[in-house]
């Protein structure tokens, strides 16, 4: 039986989400028997992954209802709320690393000493990027093929928390191997994660925004649609081109001239097979609407 796009995201979702309940306990454990705060600081990262796995589940499930008397275009935009909202989690997660490592390394600085993280942290740490990292890549893979904007930002909250394992690791790493003058590398480490997770959830929030405040097409497709158009022979002079994202779904609106002799169901054939082309080109939920008027004469 061939699996809907809503029950592919539910699948690599949920997967995602055990994954990261197991991770969960494992780095809570891990951080304090080992006595590292970027194991702590981890595992709090994968607390906001487990919570964001609950979102997309919950937002995509809305954003597929079709289109009703309320909402004409559809409930897309869910997918974009979805995006703000594990773009916001991220966010929260680089803060709270940045602090926690920052207050470290500053009590450090005063003469005060920290005690060397434990090999258990730096075993979890290794567990950790090994399936985040597989988790990240299965999950950006069915993104791509069912063309979810949530799931593809779910997928790189994955790959924060891989890349936050991996600074933790040589964090941990670092400082078990060279003992207690060197433990001030574990809040380092969470440091630097913290802004490779505030990167990613600066990048999430920008597209977001840009959907939701309609943001256009970039120059380089609104010119792939001119030249889908101009393929037929008969059209001349586009213009009102208005482009936008609703969702996962892109929205495309213009005018453009035919030729005034011709009749009616000739220019909606061609019409019709304008769309088609460009559905074929963006996605065949793409929401066209094309408005044609008689060429200029003389």
């Amino acid at each position: 039986m061939i699996e809907t796009r809503d029950q592919r995201i539910y699948k690599v979702t949920l997967m995602g989400s055990i994954v990261n309940m197991v991770l969960l306990v494992t780095k809570f454990v891990a951080g304090i028997l080992g006595n590292s705060a970027a194991m702590v600081a981890d595992a709090i990262h994968s607390l906001s992954d487990f919570l964001t796995d609950i979102v997309v589940i919950a937002f995509v499930r809305l954003s597929s209802k079709p289109a009703d008397s309320n909402h004409d275009y559809g409930h897309g935009k869910y997918e974009t709320v979805a995006t703000s909202i594990i773009g916001m989690a991220l966010l929260v997660v680089a803060i709270m690393l940045a602090w926690n490592g920052i207050k470290d390394i500053i009590s450090v600085i005063n003469g005060n000493r920290l005690e060397s993280p434990g090999l258990i942290a730096f075993v979890a740490a290794v567990m950790s990027i090994l399936l985040k990292e597989w988790v990240f890549q299965v999950t950006k893979k069915v993104a791509r093929e069912v063309n979810s904007q949530a799931l593809e930002a779910n997928a790189w909250h994955h790959r924060s928390d891989a890349l936050s394992s991996i600074g933790t690791a040589i964090g941990i790493g670092g400082a078990v191997l060279l003992g207690n003058d060197w433990a001030v590398l574990d809040p380092i480490a969470a440091v630097v994660v913290s802004i490779l997770i505030f990167i990613t959830a600066f990048r999430l929030l920008r597209q977001a925004s840009g959907e939701l405040l309609e943001e256009s097409l970039s120059q380089e497709e609104k010119a792939k649609i001119e030249e889908i158009v101009y393929r037929d022979n008969l059209v001349s002079d586009i213009h009102h081109l208005r482009t936008r994202h609703i969702g996962n779904m892109t929205a495309i609106e213009m005018h453009f001239r035919m030729p005034g002799d011709i009749t009616i169901s000739i220019a909606h054939d061609h019409a019709t097979k304008i769309e088609k082309a460009l559905r074929e080109e963006f996605g065949k939920d793409t929401h066209v609407m094309l408005h044609i008027e008689p060429g200029k004469k003389g």
